[in-house]
């Protein structure tokens, strides 16, 4: 099993905590969600870190059967339809939204 992960790292603009939460869950939540081959989506807003740790704001995954499966969603019209609202999303944070892709080991 292989899991791509989103790490929003860096810092919400003040006052858009919010939304920015509001609008990942209700606008791209159900586009995560329809990716194609995507066994499981998960969101995690961080509570606190340790000192030293990056400042993640919110880490995404989604678990797909193969690696295969999650270059076939990278390319999918369903991971398109999410750029627009990512687009708005990314006027509410100031940092550096990364892509990893993770193997399962147990």
């Amino acid at each position: 099993m292989h899991t791509r992960s989103a790490l929003f790292e860096g810092t919400i603009r003040p006052g858009c905590e919010e939304a920015f939460y509001d609008l990942v869950m209700a606008e791209l939540m159900p586009v995560w969600q329809a990716m194609p081959n995507a066994m499981a989506v998960r969101v995690m807003r961080t509570e606190r870190r340790e000192d030293g740790a990056p400042a993640l704001v919110l880490v995404q995954e989604i678990d797909y059967p193969s690696l295969e499966a999650v270059a076939e969603a990278e390319a999918s019209p369903v991971r398109a339809r999410g750029a627009p609202v990512m687009e708005k999303l990314m006027t509410l944070f100031d940092g550096t939204l990364r892509h990893v892709v993770y193997r399962r080991l147990a």
